[in-house]
């Protein structure tokens, strides 16, 4: 079989309002485009990646990573308001008409997001391949908020519900609601011929991927967000954590064998854990007393499933604790506690 060619297109504008050239700043050590290269360099089956960009300095810094630059983009096509369907018309036009190249399957790879599974997009790659009349696949999460409880209001403030294929349906719990998904801009695949023959990015038949994490870079908090999940997970980082409290839902009478475990905080030191950070637990217990927690401490975190590499039983007890490098509880529970 003849192999078919795979076109990565990462659009990268210089004029972003939100956070200058965003697409080029560095996070972590690298420029925010440098990512979206490697994930599809990394992909074993793109075989060809292209950053279309208005800018030669963008376009240079894509070169340095591996992406090849064979045109700059229009102005027309690099504005606030400019659709993706035209910087891709633009983008194949220009290959079909210069080069005579035609991919069968483009995959875009926007550059605001730097962290992807090229896993992910693999898999994006074979629905298409294993079905041709797919015309696109485009990556999804997970609705958080319920849009059969959103609403429309006129002018009058009348409100008219914005989803109304469930008759009443913000009236009912949210658990007997169909589950929804959004868009998440992480990866989109498509076929060249929606462009052509449809005047459409996506064209008839699209297929969802539903990923469970979304780390787009849009505002300037994103990037300290971003950053840290993406140290976090590459593993190598030292984790102290606090039992009681933290691991352990703590009892005033100090009854540590008696204590429930907080599974939150569990299956998010199991993750770190498992991408390759060292976990160290430590506690106050018996610093007071003198007693030996030690037995009970081990026997607890091991019935728990706790996965650690080292307890440490001593801690000078306090009724707060101040430290320059505390990493907010609520940070790692929102981002890795799902």
């Amino acid at each position: 079989m003849e192999e078919k060619k795979i076109l990565a297109i990462i659009p990268a504008r210089s004029g972003s309002k939100s956070v200058k050239n965003k697409n080029i700043r560095k996070i972590n050590g690298k420029p925010m485009i440098a990512y979206s290269i490697e994930h599809a360099k990394e992909s074993k089956y793109i075989n060809r990646i292209l950053v279309t960009t208005d800018s030669e300095e963008y376009a240079a810094i894509a070169r340095e990573y591996g992406a090849e630059t064979p045109f700059l983009r229009p102005a027309e096509f690099a504005t606030d308001t400019a659709l993706d369907i035209d910087v891709f018309r633009h983008a194949l036009g220009w290959l079909r008409d210069k080069e005579g190249y035609e991919p069968d399957i483009v995959v875009q790879l926007r550059p605001t997001d730097p962290y992807r599974n090229p896993a992910d997009i693999d898999k994006m790659i074979e629905i298409m391949l294993e079905d041709e009349s797919v015309d696109a696949v485009r990556s999804m999460v997970e609705n958080t908020v319920v849009p059969h409880k959103m609403w429309y209001l006129d002018e009058e403030g009348n409100a008219k519900p914005i989803l109304t294929d469930i008759p009443e349906a913000y009236n009912m719990p949210r658990q007997e609601l169909p589950k929804t998904y959004y868009q998440n801009g992480n990866t989109d695949l498509l076929r060249p011929r929606n462009i052509w023959e449809h005047d459409s990015m996506t064209g008839e038949k699209i297929r969802g991927y539903v990923m469970s994490e979304m780390y787009d870079v849009d505002r300037e908090h994103d990037f300290d967000r971003v950053a840290t999940v993406m140290k976090i997970k590459a593993g190598g980082n030292r984790f102290v954590f606090d039992i009681d409290g933290v691991i352990a839902i703590a009892r005033a009478d100090l009854s540590y064998d008696k204590e429930d475990p907080n599974e939150k905080m569990i299956r998010v030191i199991n993750r770190l854990y498992d991408w390759g950070n060292e976990i160290v637990l430590f506690t106050a217990r018996g610093y007071v007393t003198g007693i030996d927690w030690r037995p009970v401490t081990e026997e607890q975190m091991a019935k728990w499933g706790v996965k650690y590499h080292e307890l440490i039983m001593g801690k000078p007890n306090a009724t707060y604790y101040v430290d320059d490098r505390m990493l907010d509880f609520n940070f790692l529970v929102e981002e890795f506690g799902n």
